[in-house]
């Protein structure tokens, strides 16, 4: 009779370990990280190797030279011994009161046109109320609970069947999703990634074009609508120089008219 040895655990992970990970997702050597931060080459390998154990000053000032998200600067800070130094509060809580406020002046302020609130999964935390052309049909099940704005462009009982060039619009979309894996490692958007990229996308839709025409300065969104086709561009809004988790990880999508015929369309919908 034979018996089977317990799997050792796995080693606890180090904040050497974190750090080296950032820096080679940032794409770094262990020199060019260490003059931007004006350290010694020695003393970061001894950091990332464990043999130094970094305070909670280099942990923050190698964290900042790596642009790494406040969220997981804490978790650096935790893995090194250090308490969090970054809340994380919700849109509602007292604290955030004066920023919530100007997400809702700048949702407000922008109908007639459209504008979404959303948080680092791309979830719709607020929304105003020219939303209304986008959730037209879309299937109740993509409508219910918090609404995923990645998932209800892209599927199928979406938005999708009314994006007049979807290919363009998808391709642009998950570029823009992998960038952001890149740069937080987030595993809810690596999960959410693999979902929207097994949607069908219907043969009618033409593919992304290789190269635009003369003159393009941006990929619109043509959606097609009960009250006519809505030629829209986007831009995208953060907060500048946050502390707070939340407020760092938040963004305003907002949606402009393309062209004089969406913008009459957009205030006809709204009055």
């Amino acid at each position: 009779m034979t018996t089977r040895s317990a799997a050792a655990p796995s080693p606890a992970r180090t904040v050497g370990d974190h750090l080296r990970d950032w820096r080679q997702r940032r794409r770094l050597s262990q020199m060019d990280l260490a003059l931007d931060a004006e350290v010694s080459t020695r003393h970061l390998s001894f950091v990332e190797t464990g043999r130094a154990a970094p305070s909670r000053e280099m942990i923050l000032k190698l964290a900042e030279r790596l642009d790494i998200p406040l969220r997981e600067r804490n978790v650096l800070l935790v893995t090194g011994g250090f308490a969090p130094v970054f809340p994380e509060r919700r849109l509602d809580d007292p604290g955030v009161a004066a920023a919530r406020r100007a997400v809702d002046l700048v949702l407000a302020g922008h109908e007639p046109y459209p504008a979404v609130a959303l948080d680092r999964h791309w979830s719709i935390v607020a929304h105003n109320r020219a939303i209304g052309p986008f959730l037209e049909g879309c299937a109740p099940h993509l409508l219910a609970g918090p609404i995923n704005m990645v998932r209800l462009s892209l599927h199928p009982r979406g938005i999708a069947p009314r994006i007049v060039n979807l290919g363009e619009v998808r391709a642009h979309v998950l570029a823009r999703l992998k960038r952001q894996i890149e740069l937080t490692a987030d595993p809810v958007l690596e999960a959410l990634l693999a979902e929207v990229s097994a949607f069908p996308v219907p043969f009618s839709q033409p593919h992304p074009r290789k190269g635009h025409e003369a003159g393009e300065l941006f990929i619109p969104v043509k959606l097609q609508t009960a009250a006519g086709l809505l030629t829209l561009i986007t831009t995208t809004t953060v907060f500048g120089t946050p502390v707070d988790v939340t407020l760092a990880e938040l963004a305003i999508e907002t949606f402009l008219p393309a062209d004089a015929e969406t913008a009459e369309r957009l205030r006809a919908m709204a009055g």
